[in-house]
């Protein structure tokens, strides 16, 4: 396992904030009739388990198959004519890919997504269908970020990060602002984290809608840089985290993201790979909702007890339901 390390010489400014709850209002008005407002689902097995009330905000149901779409358009969506023109890039191993190639091709923006070789199959497969063009790397030698900046540079295109870009929080926030609005009396939100631009989000819109709702992050035990971030006030980095949560692979919170996590969540915690199988196991049995590892993170938390939520109602970010199918036989076979 990588142990976060500390990085030199990042600001962190909480009085100079990117976005506002205003910001993600406006994405919800631009996303109404192109994002699907998808499903609050409950169940009797889990409070039984957990002795809360929990309530699964399913986001394995949004176009994609993942929460990213919601940021991805809501990005796209205010380019100008000439960026339109131009183009857009992204770098992502999956649903950030898939966000951007379909919210480009319902924009008629051409998309280029740099993807890792050993992204799965299935997000893959997508993202070249939505239309986009896809560049391949090596993850164990080549830097992303900067292989994907180097191309913008080149043929002047846009670069949308999967999720330290004001525009991309603040679209995801919109996931939570649902949440909130559809059920009322919330004492603590769980979302799951890997840039942070989904927690960030999230927290905005429950600082505006439920104050006293708890609102924490969770992300792989074996990716813990935001909870050590967290816990410290320093930004901390993970070098190529070893998780089946490839969604949550991210090296270190942003520049947008940091300082939101900061000022409004309240803690960030973190779950085990079996933890994350165990809950991936349940959804799937229980609930009858196919979820991949990295949206299962805040259920994982929930059903292992990394939160108190006893006799709270608790609301859950399941993120995305993108999963190798081939893999499942692999995943739960020794449980």
């Amino acid at each position: 396992m990588s142990t976060p390390t500390p990085v030199s010489d990042f600001p962190v400014d909480t009085d100079d904030l990117q976005v506002t709850f205003d910001d993600v209002s406006a994405a919800a008005a631009r996303l109404h009739g192109i994002a699907n407002e998808t499903p609050v689902m409950t169940s009797r097995t889990v409070d039984a388990r957990t002795d809360a009330t929990a309530f699964f905000k399913c986001e394995n149901f949004q176009r994609v198959g993942a929460f990213k779409f919601r940021g991805g358009y809501n990005a796209l969506a205010q380019f100008s004519d000439a960026q339109k023109e131009q183009g857009v890039i992204a770098y992502s191993s999956g649903n950030h890919a898939q966000a951007i190639a379909l919210a480009g091709r319902l924009l008629d923006i051409p998309a280029t997504i740099v993807m890792p070789e050993n992204a799965p199959e299935v997000k893959l497969s997508a993202t070249r269908g939505y239309g986009a063009e896809i560049v391949p790397y090596d993850p164990e030698t080549t830097v992303r970020e900067e292989l994907a900046a180097e191309i913008a540079e080149e043929r002047d295109l846009t670069l949308i990060p999967s999720f330290d870009h004001p525009d991309v929080v603040a679209g995801q926030g919109t996931a939570g602002l649902e949440l909130l609005q559809e059920v009322s009396g919330l004492d603590t939100l769980l979302v799951c984290c890997g840039g942070g631009g989904l927690l960030s989000g999230c927290a905005l819109s429950a600082d505006a809608l439920a104050p006293d709702c708890r609102v924490i992050g969770v992300e792989p035990a074996a990716a813990n840089d935001a909870e050590r971030s967290f816990e410290t006030g320093t930004l901390h980095e993970v070098t190529h985290p070893d998780t089946i949560a490839d969604g949550a692979r991210t090296r270190h919170l942003g520049k947008v993201t940091f300082p939101l996590v900061l000022e409004y969540a309240d803690d960030v915690v973190s779950v085990s790979d079996e933890a994350i199988l165990r809950a991936m196991h349940l959804l799937w049995e229980r609930m009858k909702i196919v979820v991949e590892p990295t949206g299962a993170l805040a259920t994982a938390a929930l059903l292992e007890g990394a939160v108190d939520v006893t006799d709270q109602r608790v609301g859950v970010l399941v993120t995305g339901g993108n999963a190798d199918l081939e893999k499942a036989g692999e995943w739960f076979g020794n449980l």
